[in-house]
């Protein structure tokens, strides 16, 4: 995979909501492959879990898919694939 094939990807993602809510639905790296395999892109389970890029919030966001509220205050946080949260 290219870093052109995940921009694109990203890209894709931002402006599709129907992407964005098979994204909100996969499980692992291997369906958030198997939707980018299904839309063209050169993009393996492998690749996507070997960190490489920085990503904004926002394109972090639109590929996670949302904020968790902390329940010991009430603040808000990023979910961070590698575990936990990230404070707004």
């Amino acid at each position: 995979m290219s870093e052109d094939q995940l921009q694109a990807f990203l890209e894709a993602v931002k402006n599709d909501a129907g992407i964005q809510e098979k994204l909100k639905a996969a499980t692992d790296t291997n369906a958030v492959a198997a939707i980018a395999q299904s839309l063209g892109f050169t993009i393996s389970a492998e690749e996507l879990e070997r960190p490489r890029i920085k990503m904004t919030e926002g394109e972090l966001e639109s590929v996670v898919g949302g904020s968790l509220t902390n329940t010991n205050g009430g603040s808000n946080c990023n979910y961070v694939p590698t575990g936990g949260c990230e404070m707004r």
